[in-house]
């Protein structure tokens, strides 16, 4: 068929001119109706008619021109039928724009690209645009007819089924009616698009066409003079790119045959290929064009014409995409190398500023980084890593999380060896670069989330196949190491809120310069030191982070595996936060596995997971339970004497031989997990088997330690094995004690199995045992136990019989040897004090299975125990008329069987109230006037114990109990502390009297553990059960710790003149004291405690002295000083005032955490309610309270007024414009005060500015250790910023934030809980205390910039050459008014024109005032 029959159906000569000149004045921008006839008659042709004519203009198309084989012009061939090619393109342009509805049909959308592909066709041909065929507007809706044909209702349906999420949950309020009317618009239009398999098949047929005649335009039409056009055809193969999966690999040479490409996305890197050829045009705006568009790609986002980018879900076709345009990257890299290397430059530049805060799109963007810095020579690799280094200081948080991220990938990478390099540019190739400044740089920002983040990575650096790495890893933390200085600076990297702005504009694709100069140098120990203060750091993210860097150095020998160092992993098992628990509990695993054979590793584990046990959330229970499981329960295997131990099974009986020998205080912890084991059945016969077997190797302590815990939960235990190891263990006397205990608790727990025959026989072994009483004291305690258990019963009578048969038998056997010692003039001779403990001991426990066999004898012996000598009695006036001593003689008992005297007594009176009634006032004597430490502090636990049985007997003894908090003896305040703490949870004890006062008064313990443990048993027992505790007693600790008892309410209670001075902090001396345990309380306060305690000390201390209820001696003066002090305190402010806004840390949030911004804005409206609420209190009832009492101070002339002004100045620094308007009723107390507020500003800022210029002078004299050297020129980039930018009067710099070992050496304890305000002096130190700044960037926003400066902060300038005037790098966002079109000019050194700075006019303020003042 000829091309003249194919173009019939068309019916062109039909067309009315009219119509056709319509359609071309419209520009193609709206499709004019067609006549109906036509329109249906070209409709029954279908889709054939227009595959024969693309098929007849064909060839035309081809490489020969637009004559045929035969000759024949297609120009001269449409003149010569009357055929128009106007009206040709206005008929196929109705097509087109009719496949672009989104209501078009399949039928239309296969029409539309059919009618597209000819029209393409035609534009092939030469003399296309002589023949007016071309047209703009036509040719991009060709190129965009892809993205409109194909069906795109998937990302559509999630967003309205998104939608119809969040309509759901707003049901305060019905939807509107036009948005009804709306959701019905769109739901029409997506019921009447209904494509079939068929139509998508056709449809896509019509793309391949469509793309393929694109790729031949690119072939034979020129696009030089077009650069537009050139990216139109970018834009739409990029696009194609995510059009269909790709089945097998892609290849990316420009020399294909396009017709054996058959996936689409195949053809558009094809067309991408040719973009890039000389053929169109210049190559390197080819390139700048393609590698932008490329860079969405790889970033997994969408970029449209106008708006930010947005994030593509990551699913298989968008991963699969990003890794062909990467393939395509290299591809092109490796043709044109370097050509192609200034815009790798800039697309590795703009991914990192491209870059988003989620983690999956940061480590593909971080892997892409690499991947393409791989393909770099080496001068090109140490340009990008100086640029990198620059970058990781950058002001935002995503992009120093990213920098770290690239550095761990190129860490992967094998190192470069320096070829020709200069030597000062190959340090940037080594991997110690990348460790020491890249990364472990970050281990002091001020986000915790890069912090974080550096200090995992820093621990995966270890892992590294790389030698190097784990070298440079090694210098950081060697000791071994040259010793240099500390860092002059802690935080890098981050700027407050308020300087710097955010723009929404999306980066233009130039170059990206920044420059710093910075020069870190460390040192191992303080580096370790750090690490450590990490695991503390008050963000759980941090502490996670610094736990598993700790980890990998104690796994790989960095650091010595030293007591200090593991317990600080032990210790996280016990962290506040539930994921710190965990973690630490996985790095103990890891650790034991690498160090299996370290015993500090071993006892390591054991105290940090054994405690777990018993954690207050069940999830670290689970997880403790499980790591025992895995370590200890699981390896217990069938022994014998042939048996070899693995790795594993040796671990497991050195764990359980710390247990019972060095860490028998986990004992308690460990039976908790048989308990649960128990319950989930994993205590089964062929672990009993099994740990039976053991019982007769080397490792036998543990395995008598694990039936000892299972054999009270396990029914069926093997009796003959334990009946043996009985056997073995009364001929035998090697066994250890731990051992004896546990056989004799397994014998005990299989009593109820044995016969009468075998448990007369093992009772008969433990008296006789017993009575040689030869055993150690443990022992002792459990034979009794087990003594009990063969002769209990299920008569409780039979069950007392036979106790009182022998446990009265040896109650007697103790007495008679107390009498003989005692009694007898020889005893001092004959005593042997371990055996004499060891009767003692025995009749304390048998006296607790058979009370009724003591007889008085007994008891007095006991008591003669605790007498004391006859000389020093007889000087003494004060003695208890219940202490019987005529009767004795002098005791010359030592001190360790007086203890255990105490203990065995104590015993007694729990069995019998009124033994407990006659030795409750000896025993509190004798904690009042004795001297020896071991009988005080058992006297405090007994009557702590006694406290428990007779609860108002005992309430009368507390005060004595309580008095001991501040003993001489540092063990018997922290037993003294645990006891009452014991009895205050169990509600047996309540804050009556001066008892709260007497335990806070621990926190300013000598002892800082002991003050520690106070604040632990304060905060985390008492207050959780009474959290109110603290602002009930607050007021009265002023009156109490200064000895006040002139108020009528206050410190009323009755106490003696010995615990008065003995709990006093009066004095001037103590004000530090007091003041420490004031904050301490005041930390805790809730806002509305903190408000309700300033209104109560208003009323009930600063009116009681107005109201001259008080007097205003010296002691009343103490106590109104102290009060204003109080009230001045930091702590006392509301928190909802004082919390810094959100983002004052220097991170800067991202726009998507819509979250964090709801929350702020929550919190500025609280705060402002909370403020008015507060002020209006302050002005109704404080205001008039101080003016009168200023008056009053006035005319005593009293010192406290400089106390009452301090407050004052300190309080009206929120209210500082409405100081006239609160104290309107005292206009000199107004005046007054706003004189010392524009003084006490005047000095601050006096201060600030003279701190700015000694720091000026010193920034001056650096000597910058990095200098980085950007592509685009100098010149042109002033010129560029000198539009719109103009210089500002200095601000003072600051000096560098102190690190924190500078910081402790400079801080007194004095001034750790106080800190100084701004710009204050602190009196102890004399060091200044002022915020550091460690960045400042200019962000240009949208709209005019006016009084914007460009600010450059102490050593770090970032130069971003985002100007059309710098580098022509593509932008479809804006260019400047100097743009011409250049391409990037890569300039060197020496021919880049230098900058000159503008010089600040700064001037000492003295000067200046100086000056002013001769000038008058």
């Amino acid at each position: 068929m000829d091309l003249i029959s194919a173009l019939r159906f068309l019916k062109l000569d039909q067309l009315s001119p009219a119509w056709v000149d319509t359609i071309w004045d419209f520009e193609f921008t709206e499709a004019e109706p067609l006549d109906t006839a036509i329109e249906e008659e070209i409709v029954a042709c279908g889709n054939k008619a227009f595959k024969n004519l693309y098929k007849c203009f064909l060839p035309y198309a081809t490489d020969s021109g637009s004559s045929t084989g035969d000759g024949e012009n297609i120009w001269s061939l449409f003149g010569d039928n009357g055929v128009c090619p106007k009206a040709l393109v206005a008929e196929l342009s109705f097509f087109i724009l009719g496949g672009k509805r989104k209501t078009a049909s399949g039928q239309q959308r296969v029409s539309a690209l059919q009618a597209a592909s000819i029209y393409l066709l035609l534009l092939g041909i030469p003399g296309s645009i002589a023949n007016q065929v071309f047209h703009q507007v036509l040719l991009d809706t060709c190129l965009d007819l892809v993205s409109h044909c194909w069906p795109q209702e998937c990302g559509k349906k999630r967003k309205k089924e998104a939608l119809k999420a969040s309509q759901a949950d707003k049901r305060s309020r019905p939807p509107r009616k036009d948005q009804e009317e709306m959701d019905e618009d769109e739901a029409e239009e997506e019921e009447e698009v209904f494509l079939s398999t068929h139509d998508l098949v056709e449809i896509r047929e019509g793309v391949v066409h469509l793309v393929r005649i694109l790729l031949r335009i690119l072939h034979t039409f020129p696009f030089q003079d077009k650069p537009e056009n050139t990216h139109s055809f970018a834009q739409v193969f990029a696009k194609l790119i995510y059009f269909e999966p790709v089945v097998g690999e892609l290849t990316f040479t420009s020399k294909q045959d396009i017709g054996k490409i058959s996936s689409i996305p195949g053809l558009a890197f094809y067309g991408l290929r040719l973009l890039c050829t000389p053929s169109q045009g210049e190559v390197n705006e080819s390139l700048r064009k393609v590698f932008y568009r490329l860079l969405f790609v790889i970033l997994m986002m969408s970029k449209n014409r106008v708006g930010r980018p947005s994030l593509l879900p990551l699913s298989h076709s968008v991963l699969q995409a990003r890794d062909h345009a990467l393939h395509f990257v290299c591809h092109v890299v490796e043709e044109l190398k370097e050509t192609a290397m200034p815009f790798l430059h800039i697309l590795v530049q703009h991914i990192c500023f491209q870059m988003v805060e989620k983690n999956e799109y940061r480590t593909h963007g971080a892997q892409a980084v690499g991947m393409l810095m791989s393909l770099m020579p080496s001068v090109d690799y140490v340009s990008l890593v100086k640029w990198l280094f620059n970058y990781s200081k950058h002001s935002k948080v995503v992009y120093r999380l990213f920098a770290v991220d690239v550095v761990m990938i190129l860490l992967e990478q094998p190192e470069r060896t320096p070829e020709s390099l200069d030597p000062e540019l190959s340090s940037f190739l080594s991997h110690k670069f990348l460790i020491h400044d890249l990364l472990f740089g970050r281990r002091t920002d001020i986000s915790p989330t890069v912090r974080g983040h550096t200090l995992a990575c820093l621990a995966q650096c270890l892992e590294l196949p790389s030698f190097n790495a784990t070298r440079a890893v090694h210098t950081l933390f060697s000791t071994t190491a040259s010793q240099t200085v500390l860092e002059t600076q802690s935080f890098e990297g981050a700027q407050s809120a308020h300087q710097t702005q955010k723009t929404y504009r999306t980066l233009p694709f130039r170059t990206v310069e920044i420059t710093s100069s910075d020069n870190n140098i460390y040192d191992a120990k303080e580096n370790l030191v750090l690490l450590l203060q990490r695991v503390a750091d008050p963000k759980t993210s941090v502490r996670k982070s610094a736990l598993q860097a700790l980890t990998g150095l104690l796994k790989h020998g960095v650091v010595p595996l030293t007591t200090e160092n593991l317990a600080v992993l032990s210790d996280r098992c016990r962290d506040p936060a539930i994921s710190v628990k965990k973690k630490a509990l996985q790095c103990l695993r890891e650790l034991l596995t690498s160090k299996s054979e370290s015993s500090l590793v071993q006892r390591t584990w054991l105290q940090g997971v054994v405690p777990a046990l018993v954690d207050s959330e069940s999830s670290v229970q689970e997880k403790a339970l499980e790591e025992l499981e895995v370590v200890l329960l699981n390896q217990v295997k069938s022994y014998s004497a042939q048996t070899h131990l693995d790795a594993a099974q040796r671990l497991t009986w050195d764990l359980l031989g710390l247990l019972c020998h060095e860490c028998q205080n986990l004992s308690r912890y460990f039976s908790r997990a048989f308990t649960n084991w128990s319950k989930q059945n994993k205590i089964t016969p062929a672990l009993i088997t099994n740990l039976i077997c053991h019982t007769e190797a080397e490792h036998a302590d543990g395995a008598w330690l694990l039936l000892a815990k299972v054999a009270s939960s396990s029914p069926k235990i093997p009796c003959g094995k334990i009946l043996e190891a009985w056997e073995d263990m009364v001929s035998s006397k090697v066994v250890s004690v731990t051992t004896m205990c546990h056989i004799l608790s397994v014998v005990g727990d299989i009593a109820e199995h044995l016969n009468e025959d075998t448990k007369s026989r093992i009772i008969d072994d433990l008296m006789t045992w017993l009575k040689m009483f030869s055993m150690p004291l443990e022992v002792i305690s459990a034979s009794m136990e087990t003594l009990f258990l063969l002769g209990r019963s299920e008569d409780i009578k039979q069950t007392q019989a036979f106790l009182n048969k022998h446990c009265g038998e040896l109650v007697a056997v103790c007495k008679n040897y107390l009498a003989t010692i005692i009694l007898s003039e020889t005893g001092a001779e004959n005593l042997n004090p371990e055996l004499m403990v060891k009767h003692l001991h025995t009749l304390g426990v048998a006296s607790l299975h058979c009370p009724a066999q003591l007889g008085k004898r007994t008891v007095l012996l006991v008591e003669s125990v605790l007498t004391t000598h006859r000389d020093k009695l007889a000087g003494s006036e004060d003695l208890p008329a219940s202490l019987p001593l005529s009767q004795f003689r002098a005791n010359f008992l030592p001190t360790m069987v007086r203890a255990h005297g105490v203990i065995t007594l104590g015993k007694l009176c729990l069995q019998h109230e009124e033994l407990a009634q006659k030795y409750l006032p000896v025993l509190a004597r004798e904690l009042e006037v004795g001297e020896e430490v071991a009988v005080r502090n058992n006297i405090v636990v007994i009557m702590c114990d006694l406290c428990v049985r007779y609860t108002n007997m005992v309430d009368h003894y507390i005060p004595n109990i309580s008095a001991c908090l501040w003993d001489n003896e540092a063990v018997i305040r922290e037993q003294t502390l645990i006891m009452l703490t014991n009895l205050l949870q169990e509600e047996f004890l309540k804050w009556k009297g001066s008892l709260f006062f007497e335990f806070v008064s621990v926190l300013v313990d000598n002892v800082p553990s002991i003050a520690s443990l106070c604040e632990y048993c304060l905060v985390h027992l008492l207050l959780k059960k009474n959290p109110t505790m603290f602002s009930q007693h607050f007021i009265e600790c002023i009156f109490y710790f200064n000895s006040y008892r002139k108020h009528k309410a206050y410190n009323r209670f009755p106490q003696t003149d010995r615990k008065k001075t003995q709990f006093s902090l009066k004095g001037a001396q103590n004000r530090q004291k007091r003041f420490r345990i004031y904050q301490f309380l005041l930390e805790h306060f809730t806002d509305a405690q903190r408000f309700s305690v300033t209104s109560k000390i208003n009323q009930t201390v600063l009116a009681c002295f107005a109201d001259k209820e008080l007097p205003l001696d010296p002691d009343g003066a103490n106590i109104l000083a102290e009060t204003f002090g109080i009230l001045s305190l930091t702590e006392m402010k509301l928190q909802v005032m004082s919390s810094p806004e959100v983002s004052a840390s220097g991170e800067e949030p991202e726009e998507e955490n819509m979250a964090a911004m709801a929350k702020a804005v929550l919190q500025a409206t609280h705060k402002k309610v909370v403020s008015q609420v507060q002020k209006k209190a302050f002005i109704e009832n404080t205001i008039p309270i101080i003016i009168s009492l200023k008056t009053m101070l006035e005319q005593n002339h009293s010192p406290v007024l400089r106390d009452l002004m301090a407050y004052l100045q300190v309080t009206m620094q929120d209210y500082r414009s409405e100081v006239k308007e609160f104290f309107a009723g005292d206009e000199q107390l107004a005046a007054e005060l706003e004189y010392n507020l524009k003084m006490f500003e005047q000095e601050r800022e006096m201060e600030q500015q003279m701190t700015g210029l000694s720091v000026v002078g010193q920034t001056n004299h650096r000597n910058p250790s990095v200098s980085v050297q950007g592509s685009p020129a100098v010149s042109n980039q002033v010129r560029l910023l000198a539009g719109f930018a103009t210089p500002q009067p200095p601000r003072p710099l600051l000096p560098p934030r102190m690190t924190l070992t500078d910081r402790r050496r400079v801080a007194s304890p004095a001034s750790s809980r106080v800190k100084p305000r701004l710009g204050e002096q602190s009196k102890q130190t004399g060091a200044i205390y002022e915020p550091s700044i460690a960045m400042e960037e200019t962000v240009i926003t949208k709209g005019t910039v006016e009084n914007r400066a460009i600010s450059t902060p102490v050593d770090m300038e970032f130069n971003l050459t985002f100007g059309g005037g710098v580098s022509a790098i593509y932008s479809d966002q804006w260019r400047s008014a100097g743009d011409d079109g250049s391409i990037l000019h890569q300039l060197s050194q020496d021919h880049q024109k230098p900058t000159h700075r503008q010089q600040w006019n700064v001037q000492s303020p003295l000067r200046h005032k100086n000056t002013k003042r001769f000038s008058c």
